[in-house]
């Protein structure tokens, strides 16, 4: 197994593509761990609990998701379902921050 990642258009071994899906997981949990930690931030800004839950916000978030996926060539369906979860998760992380902080 290599050291170096390999792009996906240069793999010429399964070895090679599941060294690069492996190490491209590991990113996306450290631009994940950024992302809750923004919701962190969120909790202890917002002022009003009620406030956490932001469904134009939230809708904001899937299309752009959902636009930049269509423009990549990605499956805009999945893509949209992952952030529908995704953002989900962000909120219901954010509402046990909220409560967490002010404990």
């Amino acid at each position: 197994m290599t050291d170096t990642l390999i792009m996906p258009a240069d793999c010429e071994t399964m070895a090679e593509v599941r060294a690069g899906v492996d190490a491209t997981d590991r990113a996306l949990i450290e631009l994940l761990d950024r992302r809750f930690g923004y919701m962190r931030a969120a909790a202890r800004i917002k002022q009003d609990r009620a406030s956490v839950r932001d469904e134009a916000r939230k809708a904001k978030v899937i299309s752009a998701a959902v636009a930049d996926a269509a423009a990549r060539g990605l499956p805009t369906d999945a893509i949209g379902e992952i952030w529908d979860r995704l953002v989900e998760a962000s909120i219901a992380y954010e509402f046990d921050e909220w409560d967490r902080q002010r404990a």
